[in-house]
């Protein structure tokens, strides 16, 4: 699917497609002049979205204790160099929802690029519907400093892309950026994973 990725993650995103269906991918050039957190981590090469629905039928979003107000946005979770994508989004919905779930639908592929670069994605995203089965909603990490988890209707992913890409323009040390830069870059995902569940 990405010939920039490594052939065991290029044959692993193969599987995955044949497995949970063809992804929605969208390329996006971020016009940043400056790099936040996640992109500037050097121990992952992307991340995955978990996209939980929940038994009522609603997503899960959260928000962190550093957030700007009303930023609440879905989960994600670092991809670890020579980890599969596979692993992490089981890996990573454990430790912030400890939930059990089941995996549903690839929905969609985001890849980053900045301005005047070669044609080399600088992160990718990948999101999957995933179906809670059972557990109690709560963070196993603490370092991940959530605040509140939130439910929202798969229609309010559009106005929350739309409140992620005017955050303002304040420096926060939490990310080492520009929250409004780092807020276009979230706003990407939310509005792919509308179009995919709406289709």
């Amino acid at each position: 699917m990405f010939s920039t990725l490594p052939q065991a993650i290029q044959d692993e995103l193969a599987q995955l497609v044949q497995r949970y269906g063809q992804p929605i991918v969208q390329s996006d050039t971020l016009h940043i002049h400056e790099s936040f957190d996640p992109l500037s981590k050097t121990d992952r090469y992307g991340e995955v979205c978990m996209v939980i629905r929940r038994k009522n039928g609603r997503l899960l979003t959260m928000i962190k204790t550093f957030y700007p107000q009303g930023a609440y946005r879905l989960l994600t979770g670092g991809i670890n160099h020579g980890e599969h994508v596979f692993d992490a989004l089981l890996r990573e919905t454990q430790e912030e929802t400890g939930l059990q779930v089941e995996v549903k639908q690839f929905l969609a592929v985001a890849t980053y690029h900045l301005e005047n670069t070669d044609q080399t994605p600088v992160f990718y995203t990948f999101a999957f519907l995933l179906d809670e089965l059972g557990g109690t909603l709560s963070v196993e990490d603490e370092d991940e400093q959530v605040a509140e988890f939130r439910e929202i209707a798969p229609e309010e992913l559009l106005p929350l892309a739309e409140h992620l890409e005017h955050l303002g323009d304040q420096y926060s040390e939490n990310i080492a950026g520009r929250w409004a830069y780092w807020g276009r870059f979230r706003a990407v995902i939310h509005r792919l994973v509308w179009q995919a569940l709406k289709a």
